[in-house]
């Protein structure tokens, strides 16, 4: 019966991930750290990320963009095993925290970002993916840095959405890797990821046919809701529990 929340929302998760290209993790994670507490949440989040961002890739199979894949991924995956590791000895509390701070910081910094046009190389991605790579291995999501960055880099629609996947793809595997190596993935937490996994697979699919239709406005005011929500209920549940 716990799963059931969980797989309604990681239903219409997967539906606005796959229309703006990141908010399943912003969405699920407060509620996974409701059922599951926020140490559980996160490798749980982990797995279910991995089928997220293969849905996206395999929706939008031939835009991937291969080579900023390579730039961003390369430099950022041992950058999430030391932050998957840094978590593993920050306490609970902190967690959440530093989470629902995260997300909070996201909301100006994505628009400052937007604002200023900034145009990115190859030799950029990869500075970046060091440094995304290692607070991802700690906050769960940058979804909403990862977003305006790729679009900086010069890709849009579907080329930005695999291409973004991609990236995102080889740090949650690095992730769950390290999850499991350094024994916080059990198979039962493993099991959990997968279940949360498929709902955030079919409402990728669905939101396919919508991906053309999102105004830019639409977007930038969709994903500031989901961070000022998610980093509410992330702090609430640090200075309540």
């Amino acid at each position: 019966m716990q799963f059931i929340f969980v797989l309604a929302v990681g239903l219409i998760a997967g539906m606005v991930s796959g229309v703006i290209g990141t908010g399943s993790s912003i969405m699920l994670v407060p509620v996974l750290v409701y059922q599951f507490g926020p140490k559980e949440a996160v490798p749980i989040m982990a797995v279910a990320a991995i089928m997220a961002n293969l849905s996206r890739i395999l929706a939008w199979w031939r835009e991937v963009d291969w080579r900023a894949t390579a730039a961003y991924a390369i430099p950022a995956v041992p950058a999430a095993v030391l932050g998957a590791k840094t978590l593993l000895v920050l306490p609970a509390h902190a967690v959440d925290v530093a989470i629902g701070l995260f997300l909070l910081a996201m909301i100006p910094g994505r628009r400052w970002l937007a604002a200023h046009n900034f145009k990115l190389s190859l030799w950029h991605l990869a500075i970046i993916g060091a440094v995304v790579g290692y607070i991802t291995g700690i906050v769960v999501t940058t979804g909403p840095i990862t977003v305006p960055i790729f679009l900086m880099y010069g890709l849009v629609k579907g080329a930005f959405l695999a291409t973004e996947a991609a990236g995102s793809l080889a740090i949650y595997v690095a992730k769950v890797l390290a999850f499991r190596s350094f024994g916080a993935m059990p198979l039962d937490t493993f099991v959990k990821g997968l279940i949360t996994g498929t709902s955030l697979m079919a409402g990728t699919f669905i939101a396919k046919r919508f991906v053309l239709r999102l105004d830019a406005d639409s977007f930038r005011y969709m994903l500031d809701a989901l961070m000022l929500v998610s980093s509410l209920a992330m702090l609430y549940n640090a200075f309540t529990s």
